[in-house]
């Protein structure tokens, strides 16, 4: 049966997608000095305004406006002809200490609350459901539109900030659509690319490099024939964008950070919190036995489900899907894995090693599928182990 499938990618100059940045580098400088700290900080930014919110429960001090103002300039908004400088823009806070009662169902679990001799655990930070998913249809053992979907903003980006192309601006999307025959990728039916600009480059100068320097590097042939589509800047003209075009606000972009689409999300998203809160660190650790299980052999796609509830340690619901892919009973792995790997929020801190600071690295291009940075939920430590089992 024939399908399509899209996903789409942003630049890391996108409104949202700068509040992500954002959001991150204030939790790496917080995790920092304080590996224990609470952290739920959001990010919102309008023309000529950014303000840092949230909850931050913590022993050390970061320069907040200093920080967004590093993000913003890094990017690359520091000139107000851009509609948007990270030298002038306002930058306001307001920021309060974890609630006590979120506190302290976090430090001390359910399960041992009541118990005053026993070994205190961590509680979920929140309730929610989180999901994990993998395939082997890509070498990021991710799905093919939304791999090619982050090369070509993550091209965008190197090319800009390069200063090949001066009238380039920090804004930008991609988007690609994958036909697929059952699960197999066989094409590529359209692709999206639309990147802010100067006033006075044409849109027929604009859609030429794009195809030269985007485009044609980092598709591959074998997946482009002659009905793809191509739409570069399919609105037309795109002077006006970041801040200064769109509201952003971290978390909007949950899709682009995960799956793109093709695997469910539980709704929570991940940028500003510290791995306590389970949207997460969980998400993170469900991640990683899918990948695991698929990377073993054992199956060619795994999804795996998880579910807390607030306050208590271990999950609510645990389910893994291999869509009938599976080279063992689906039972008997999902039982090994539960056996051999704590699920319960401090269990997968601890696995992970996830009170480091990490987290701004994956704001940009997706958490998942990052073969270019070392990241603790993305290793295959587990699939040899697997293999040697079933």
């Amino acid at each position: 049966m024939k399908r399509q499938f899209a996903s789409e990618s942003v630049t890391m100059g996108h409104p949202d997608k700068l509040c992500d940045q954002v959001s991150d580098a204030i939790l790496d400088a917080i995790l920092e000095d304080d590996p224990n700290a609470r952290v739920a900080c959001e990010t919102c930014t309008t023309t000529g305004l950014i303000l840092v919110m949230g909850e931050i429960s913590t022993k050390t001090y970061v320069p907040i406006p200093d920080i967004v103002r590093k993000v913003v300039l890094d990017i690359g908004y520091n000139d107000s002809a851009l509609g948007f400088d990270g030298h002038s823009c306002s930058v306001l806070t307001a920021i309060t200490e974890q609630s006590a009662d979120i506190s302290d169902g976090v430090s001390r679990a359910q399960e041992t609350r009541d118990n005053k001799d026993a070994k205190q655990i961590l509680g979920a930070g929140d309730q929610g459901m989180m999901f994990g998913f993998a395939c082997n249809e890509t070498p990021e053992y991710m799905p093919t539109p939304i791999v090619y979907s982050h090369r070509l903003t993550r091209r965008m980006d190197e090319i800009r900030k390069s200063g090949k192309f001066n009238w380039m601006r920090p804004d930008g999307k991609s988007q690609v659509t994958v036909s697929y025959e059952g699960y197999k990728p066989v094409s590529i039916d359209s692709v999206v690319i639309s990147t802010q600009h100067d006033a006075d480059i044409s849109q027929e100068e604009i859609r030429k490099e794009m195809m030269e320097h985007v485009i044609k590097p980092i598709l591959p042939e074998e997946l482009l024939n002659a009905q793809t589509r191509y739409y570069v800047n399919p609105s037309g003209r795109f002077v006006i964008g970041g801040p200064a075009g769109d509201s952003g606000l971290t978390g909007r972009k949950i899709i682009v950070d995960t799956y793109g689409g093709f695997a469910p999300h539980g709704g929570g998203c991940f940028s500003g919190k510290d791995p306590t809160k389970v949207d997460r660190s969980a998400a993170y650790a469900a991640r990683y036995i899918a990948k695991n299980i698929v990377a073993s052999g054992l199956a060619e796609r795994c999804e795996v489900a998880l579910a807390y509830a607030i306050g208590v340690a271990e999950p609510v619901s645990y389910r893994i899907d291999l869509f009938g892919t599976g080279k063992a009973d689906e039972g008997k792995i999902a039982r090994y894995i539960r056996d051999n790997i704590d699920l319960s929020p401090g269990g997968i801190i601890e696995k992970l090693d996830l009170r480091r600071p990490i987290y701004r690295q994956t704001a940009t291009y997706g958490h998942f599928g990052r073969n270019d940075l070392d990241l603790p939920w993305e290793r295959l430590d587990l699939a040899e182990q697997l293999k040697r089992k079933f």
